[in-house]
């Protein structure tokens, strides 16, 4: 059966590149808000026992993750999907760099006094967006369709895991991950777009009417 290309995912990229710009135009000073220095001090400054977890539960951000999503689907013969893991690994690389040209504020460490920076996490480099948050949340959309029921809440509940743990960490600021969010959702959409989703097996197997 023909893959399938939903008008649904060039909505949502769009709608991710709109939320992204938004973003960017509030972050492009370099500076943080009041609103959004509130927010990330009320993670930030949550109590130290978790910084052990949040340093795991980043890790489910690294780039290693979206080959290794690949190699999962590919070995359960989801052979669109372990692409579509791919094409958001590489468009990660390559959409993150664009914004870090155009937009330029620093990490917390630099740009929000008194930020708490918990284990290895970077205090120098290009803050927004937040990679981690761009490469599961890419993932995340691309794979859903491919999950049913309750499970479909599982990738996006590793998103908001990243999320949480990029601000405790004090790895970014609020809108940073945010755009990193947006950002993801832009990466995901065209992979489906390109490589296209595959029908369910089960309605696949269904007979045709007679």
């Amino acid at each position: 059966m023909r893959a399938e290309r939903r008008r649904l995912d060039a909505v949502v990229a769009l709608l991710g590149l709109a939320v992204l710009v938004a973003c960017a135009l509030v972050v492009r000073d370099g500076t943080v808000g009041p609103a959004e220095l509130a927010v990330f001090r009320a993670i930030n400054e949550l109590p130290g026992a978790l910084s052990a977890p949040m340093q795991g539960a980043q890790l489910l951000g690294v780039l290693a993750v979206g080959p290794v999503a690949a190699a999962v689907a590919a070995a359960l013969r989801r052979w669109r999907l372990a692409l579509a893991c791919l094409l958001v690994t590489a468009e990660k690389l390559l959409a993150e760099r664009i914004v870090w040209q155009a937009v330029s504020r620093s990490r917390p460490g630099t740009s929000i006094p008194d930020a708490i920076v918990r284990g290895d996490t970077a205090t120098a480099g290009a803050s927004f967006v937040s990679g981690h948050v761009v490469l599961v949340a890419g993932l995340a959309w691309v794979v859903t369709p491919y999950l049913r029921g309750r499970w479909r809440l599982v990738p996006w509940a590793v998103v908001l895991l990243v999320a949480f743990a990029r601000l405790y960490l004090g790895a970014h600021a609020p809108l940073d991950v945010l755009g990193g969010l947006a950002l993801g959702m832009v990466v995901g959409g065209v992979a489906n777009l390109v490589v296209g989703i595959e029908p369910r097996r089960d309605l696949a197997r269904k007979d045709p009417p007679r």
